[in-house]
């Protein structure tokens, strides 16, 4: 049987020079190579969607590969894609590192310059071990999909927009619908998520920022499941604590979250420092709340360039949500839209604090009644961002709340693409 191998090289001179190398190998079946992080996950992810019979035996990894850093997207792959076997290919061999790269779940290690027979020897044996993975997995009848939950982070264009309240909507409505949704609080010095479900904690994100491997059970003793069923990973009670989660915290804290709840939603706040950044650059739809009023567009323009400044975020790959819309103010979602070259969800959040002030006071948003326009609207959004699972009768709720919207979200992305 042929061995799939899967190179992950962002450099083309490194390209040319691995896949030579594997075309040569015996019983070797070298895939399509990928050029960065993103592409590699997703490439995975679709593969294992069909069957996990369909992912590559090996995936070799770059050490120049981007923009996630190689043992970072190692450890990824690791965590999602456990039947895969990974090797590092570095200029670098020296101990410490090859010490680095198995803690983080390579199988192997392979310095540079290559040479063909430490390449055919690493890679038969990482074969032979994935195949042996395999072959447990399907024994046991508890085969890993690898696709993974859904990430979602929800930012704001400035201080006091509704950030918090639409994060924690969003999970209520993925968890009412019978998906394990999982809450966190990354706005780390000034979080408000406890504050808002009335709860009193002990645990926090900053429990798992010196963690190096994240197991299930440590997961379990840093997550607060609250009465909703929603999982909650808070933010430190002691704001300064926040400056210990530093963004490679934030990766493998977000990919122990995604291996373990079908939809983790993300409050990042409305200042953006490393956590919070890897975060955005990691999720699979980054929602940006702005209200409908020139200081808060100006904001939400300055965000979206920042981010597309500093690589986190493209303009038309962020999602723009305005909250506390009515039809009389002057600046509607189209003119956002044109002010700040991103997508605008369909649902627009209507203005109506009457609804909210009595929950809000009481530390209850989850109490929020179902007539409100306010949680209709975000449950709608949480349909059209796909949060919700899928029945019948949230199809039904959807035709009137979000799947137009949806619809029209895919369109705008189309016409931009």
């Amino acid at each position: 049987m042929p061995t799939r191998i899967l190179p992950a090289v962002g450099d083309a001179d490194a390209v040319r020079s691995i896949t030579t190398l594997l075309s040569q190998l015996p019983d070797a079946e070298p895939v399509a190579p990928v050029a960065d992080s993103t592409q590699l996950i997703d490439t995975l992810a679709r593969l294992a969607a069909e069957s996990v019979d369909e992912l590559p035996e090996v995936v070799i990894v770059h050490e120049r590969i981007g923009p996630v850093p190689a043992l970072e997207l190692i450890r990824e792959v690791a965590l999602r894609f456990p039947a895969v076997g990974v090797i590092l290919v570095t200029s670098d061999a020296s101990p410490g590192l090859f010490q680095a790269a198995m803690d983080y779940g390579a199988r192997g290690l392979i310095a540079l310059p290559l040479s063909y027979e430490e390449l055919g020897s690493r890679v038969q044996a990482v074969a032979q071990w994935s195949v042996g993975v395999r072959r447990h997995l399907g024994a046991s009848g508890d085969v890993f999909t690898g696709v993974g939950g859904t990430v979602v982070t929800v930012s704001g264009a400035k201080g006091g927009v509704g950030t918090t309240l639409t994060a924690i909507q969003l999970a209520l409505a993925a968890q009412a619908s019978g998906r394990a949704a999982a809450l966190v609080d990354m706005d780390l010095q000034t979080g408000d998520v406890a504050s808002y479900l009335d709860v009193q904690f002990r645990r926090s994100v900053v429990d798992l920022a010196a963690v190096t491997d994240i197991s299930p059970r440590v997961l379990a003793d840093a997550v607060f499941r609250h009465d909703t069923g929603v999982a909650l990973l808070l933010a430190p009670a002691e704001g300064e604590r926040g400056e210990d989660v530093t963004d490679r915290a934030t990766r493998q804290i977000v990919s122990a979250l995604r291996s373990r709840y079908e939809v983790v939603v993300i409050d990042c706040g409305a200042q953006l420092g490393g956590a919070g950044a890897a975060a955005v650059e990691m999720a699979g739809t980054a929602l940006l709340v702005t209200t409908p009023d020139v200081v808060a567009v100006r904001g939400a323009k300055r965000t979206v360039r920042m981010w597309e400044r500093l690589q986190i975020r493209k303009a038309e790959e962020t999602t723009v949500v305005v909250n506390r819309h009515t039809r009389a103010t002057e600046i509607q979602p189209p003119l956002i839209q044109r002010i700040t070259g991103t997508v605008v969800a369909a649902t627009a959040v209507p203005a109506n604090f009457k609804e909210l002030q009595s929950v809000v006071d009481a530390g209850r948003v989850h109490e929020l009644e179902s007539k409100s326009t306010v949680k209709q609207a975000l449950w709608g959004l949480a349909g059209e961002l796909g949060l919700v699972k899928a029945t019948e009768g949230a199809h039904k709720a959807g035709r009137l709340r979000g799947d137009r919207g949806s619809v029209n979200l895919r369109r705008r992305k189309d016409q931009r693409e």
